[in-house]
């Protein structure tokens, strides 16, 4: 049976968007849990060859308001334990930090729209990353951060949010930001999450800037799907 790609989503305008075409094309199938809908964590990782946990507006410390935060808690940090391939995005880094015993806390600043993230050393030197600028231009929508955890190692920061990414171990991997995003997604984020008009001038410009700048941030997440695809074969690691 061929290994897929575990997707946990914790709301349904925040899917896989990109990464879904790159890995489906490269032969890697992707497997959906929809957490939100009462979807169901496997008991058993060995047919995954990776995890990935997406975004979503909810906040990682409110268990009693999404009781599906506290599996997804427990079961990243069982996928740390038995190095399975694992990136959390936005949300998704939250819950991995916060698994990895760190703390989520409110950032001095919310974090909107397209921001440059800088590689660190260790950044600059991981296999996630190798390949890439040391200054890339990433989009964000997220008011939390997370510490780094302890042992972990981090990678790259922000002017607004000082933790931008880190590696856990050989191949958890979590990113504030978002590689994923199309045109499309953000416009579905103003709506539902600003509950703004998307035409207003300042998310007009924001979806503009997706699709003048969508050349390269494709890239740029290709480069880093490519990474990610050789972690998983274990062909590369921290």
């Amino acid at each position: 049976m061929k290994k897929c790609i575990l997707v946990l989503e914790h709301v349904d305008i925040e899917g896989p968007g990109s990464m879904r075409g790159f890995f489906e094309n490269s032969g890697r199938p992707l497997r959906e849990v929809f957490l939100a809908q009462n979807g169901a964590l496997p008991e058993r990782m060995d047919g995954l060859s990776a995890i990935i946990s997406l975004g979503g507006p909810m906040n990682v410390y409110e268990e009693d308001k999404y009781p599906f935060l506290k599996p997804e808690e427990e079961f990243l940090r069982k996928a740390v334990k038995e190095e399975i391939p694992v990136v959390g995005v936005c949300l998704g880094a939250q819950m991995l930090a916060k698994a990895c015993g760190a703390k989520v806390r409110k950032n001095p600043r919310k974090e909107i729209g397209w921001h440059k993230v800088s590689l660190n050393e260790n950044g600059r030197n991981d296999p996630l990353f190798r390949g890439l600028a040391e200054r890339l231009d990433v989009f964000q929508w997220h008011e939390d951060t997370f510490d780094i955890p302890e042992g972990a190692v981090p990678l790259a920061s922000s002017d607004i949010c000082r933790n931008q990414a880190f590696r856990f171990g050989k191949n958890a991997y979590g990113l504030q930001f978002h590689i994923e995003i199309t045109p499309e997604i953000v416009r579905s984020w103003i709506i539902a999450y600003a509950k703004e008009d998307p035409e207003k001038s300042f998310y007009k410009n924001m979806i503009g800037d997706c699709v003048k700048k969508r050349d390269a941030y494709e890239a740029q997440a290709r480069s880093i799907y490519k990474n990610l695809s050789l972690v998983m074969d274990g062909r590369i690691n921290g």
